[in-house]
C-alpha cells in the first residue's frame, strides 16, 4: 500500500508577484540551485572536479545516491565518514554499498518494498542508507533505543519487509522475524565490491518516525528526490563550506542528524560519528579532528557546557565555525552561555519532521533575542494565526503554521497535519517580536488554563533555568481542584546545590504572576528524555495522577 499523502498544494514561492503578474516557478528553482552551487564552490579547486561531479550525479538525479556519486567523483579519496574504525573514503562508501544493494535486490527488495534501518551513528548506517536508496525501496529509520515490543509494533504498523540492524540493537531485533544483522555483510561488501548497481526507475521514499512523545511513533513520508529549495534554505543561512569536517552528535535516525549527514555528503565534506553521545568525548573529538561544524540537540550542548570552563579552555575549538542545534527549544540561558563561552557560532534551527526547516536564528539574531527561533528561511512561509485562522498582531501569541517546498507527503497510517491555505500546523504556539523574529512560546497541547488565565509552561521553565541552583527543569499542567489546572515543576538541582520546594516557588513568585507559581514541585536526579533530547512530559503528568 502506498504511503498516504496530504492534499497537494502549491509550495511557498521565493519570488512574489511583480506588478500583479505571477513569476514562473522555474525561477524559484533556478535561484535555489544558484545558492546551492555557490555554497559548494571551493577556492583553487581543479577545474575538472565540479563538472565530473555533475556528470556522475546526473543518472541518479537529485537523490541520496546522486549526492554521494557526485562527492565520489569529485574527491574519491577524501574521507566521507570517520568513526571508531577509522576513515571511509567516498570511493569505498560507494563500492561497499553496491554489494549490499545487490544482496537486497536479489532477495526481492526494491520498488514498493520497505526496509527498516535500526542502527546507531557509525559508517554502517551510512552504507546501508545508500544501499537501500540504490534499490529504490522505501527506507524507514528506526530508533535504536526501541525495546523489542515497541520495535515489533512499529515493524507491523509500517509494514516492513526487512529490518537491517547493527550488533548494538541485536537484542531488540531478535523479536523480529524479518530482521538481519548488517555488520558482517558490510565487512564482506568492503572486500568483494565488484558489481555496480543501475539507478532505480523511481527513487524510494524516506520515512522518518515522529518522536512518539504523545503515543506511538508515526511514519512521516518524504520524497527521496529532495529539493534544491530545501538545501538552499539551510546553506543560505548557515555558513557550511565544501570540505568541512563536521561532528554529528545528533542521532542519524532523526531528521536533524540525517539532514546534516546528507548535506555534508553533497558538499564533499567529512562526517565524524560516535555510536553513543558523551559530552567529554564529543568535545575531545571536536578538538582532535579540528572540526568546523558541530551538530547537536540542545541537551547535548547543555551537557558539553556543564563540563565546566576549564574543559572548554583545554579543548581546541579555534576552527569551530558552526554549532547547529535543533530538535527542541534551546532556552535563553543556554544560548547566552554558548555565545559567551564559545563564541558567535550558534545557529538555532526551527522545524519539524513534517515541515522540515522553517526558520533559522543566526548568532546575530540570538544576541538580539536569545529566545528566538529566527526568521523564515528561503522559500518558507510562517504565519502566526488565531483560532479562526487570521494573522495575529506582532507580539500576540497564536498558532504557528508553516509552508515549505520540502514538507512531508503525509503519515503512513493515512493521517496528516491540520492545513490552512497551504500551510501545515507545527503544533506550536508562538509570536513575532518587534524586529520580526519568530519566538516559540510552547506546544499547543502544553498550554493550560489556570483560574481562567492562559499559562505557558515554557515561560516558567525558562525562568527556572536561570536559577543558579537549577540544572534542568520541566513544567507540566496537572488537574487542580481549585483552579481547574495548575502547574507542577520537576527539577534537577545543580551538583553541590541544595534546593527546597519553597526556593523554587519563591523564585517564580518574585518574577511572574501568582497563578504561574507551581503548586507542586518534585526533585529528580534526571529528566526522562527521548533519544533526541525531548523531555517525556507525559510521564510527569502520569506521575502526578498516580
Amino acid at each position: 500500500m502506498a504511503p498516504a499523502r496530504t492534499q497537494p498544494t502549491a509550495p511557498p514561492r521565493i519570488f512574489p508577484p511583480v506588478l500583479g503578474l505571477e513569476v514562473p516557478a522555474v525561477f524559484d528553482e533556478l535561484f535555489a540551485n544558484a545558492i546551492v552551487m555557490l555554497s559548494n564552490v571551493k577556492p583553487l579547486e581543479g577545474p575538472d572536479r565540479v563538472p565530473r561531479a555533475l556528470l556522475a550525479g546526473i543518472p541518479w538525479g537529485a537523490s541520496t545516491p546522486g549526492a554521494i556519486a557526485a562527492g565520489c567523483a569529485r574527491y574519491p579519496s577524501a574521507a566521507a565518514v570517520i568513526d571508531e574504525h577509522g576513515s571511509l573514503t567516498f570511493r569505498d562508501l560507494w563500492r561497499s554499498s553496491d554489494e549490499l544493494a545487490w544482496e537486497l535486490l536479489e532477495s526481492g527488495i526494491g520498488r514498493d518494498r520497505r526496509v527498516g534501518l535500526l542502527a546507531r551513528n557509525h559508517r554502517g548506517f551510512v552504507q546501508t542508507l545508500l544501499a537501500v536508496a540504490k534499490t529504490g525501496a522505501d527506507l524507514v529509520l528506526l530508533n535504536p533505543e526501541f525495546a523489542a515490543p515497541q520495535l515489533v509494533d512499529v515493524v507491523v504498523s509500517e509494514r516492513l519487509d526487512r529490518v537491517l540492524h547493527d550488533r548494538d540493537c541485536a537484542a531488540a531485533a531478535a523479536a523480529c522475524e524479518v530482521a538481519s544483522c548488517l555488520d558482517d555483510r558490510l565487512a564482506a561488501s568492503a572486500r568483494d565490491a565488484r558489481r555496480s548497481v543501475r539507478p532505480p526507475s523511481r527513487p524510494g521514499r524516506m520515512i522518518i518516525l515522529t518522536s512518539g512523545t504523545t503515543g506511538r511513533p508515526k511514519g512521516a513520508t518524504h520524497r527521496g528526490d529532495g529539493s534544491a529549495q530545501g538545501v538552499a534554505a539551510t546553506v543560505g543561512r548557515i555558513p557550511f563550506r565544501p570540505g568541512d569536517i563536521q561532528v554529528v552528535a545528533a542521532p542519524l535516525f532523526h531528521g536533524w542528524g540525517l539532514t546534516n549527514l546528507l548535506l555534508a555528503l553533497a558538499r564533499s565534506s567529512t562526517t565524524v560519528l560516535m555510536r553513543v553521545f558523551d559530552a567529554a568525548q564529543t568535545l575531545d573529538t571536536v578538538s582532535r579532528q579540528g572540526a568546523d561544524v558541530l551538530v547537536v540537540v540542545p541537551v547535548m550542548l547543555q551537557r558539553i557546557l556543564a563540563l565546566g570552563p576549564q574543559a572548554l579552555v583545554d579543548a581546541d575549538t579555534t576552527r569551530l565555525r558552526v554549532i547547529a542545534s535543533s530538535g527542541s527549544a534551546l532556552g535563553g540561558k543556554l544560548v547566552g552561555e554558548t555565545l559567551d563561552r564559545i563564541g558567535p557560532v550558534l545557529y538555532n534551527v526551527y522545524g519539524s519532521t513534517e515541515v522540515t526547516v522553517a526558520a533559522i536564528a543566526t548568532p546575530f539574531d540570538l544576541r538580539r533575542n536569545a529566545a528566538c527561533a529566527g526568521s523564515p528561511v528561503l522559500g518558507a512561509r510562517v504565519e502566526v494565526v488565531d483560532d479562526q485562522g487570521k494573522p495575529v498582531a506582532p507580539g500576540s501569541i497564536g498558532r504557528v503554521f508553516v509552508g515549505t517546498a520540502t514538507r512531508f507527503e503525509g503519515y503512513t497510517n493515512g493521517g496528516g497535519k491540520e492545513e490552512r491555505d497551504g500551510l501545515l500546523s507545527s503544533g506550536d504556539l508562538g509570536h513575532f517580536d518587534p524586529s520580526g523574529l519568530l519566538v516559540i512560546d510552547g506546544r499547543e497541547d502544553d498550554m493550560i488554563v489556570s483560574g481562567g488565565e492562559n499559562v505557558y509552561p515554557a515561560k516558567v521553565e525558562e525562568l527556572l533555568t536561570r536559577h543558579p541552583g537549577i540544572a534542568q527543569v520541566a513544567v507540566v499542567g496537572v488537574p487542580d481542584p481549585d483552579f481547574g489546572q495548575g502547574l507542577a515543576a520537576f527539577v534537577v538541582a545543580r551538583e553541590g546545590r541544595e534546593l527546597t520546594v519553597e526556593d523554587v516557588k519563591r523564585h517564580v513568585h518574585r518574577n511572574l504572576a501568582r497563578f504561574k507559581v507551581p503548586r507542586r514541585v518534585e526533585f529528580l536526579t534526571e529528566l526522562p528524555r527521548t533519544t533526541t533530547g525531548k523531555v517525556l512530559k507525559r510521564e510527569f503528568v502520569q506521575a502526578c495522577l498516580d
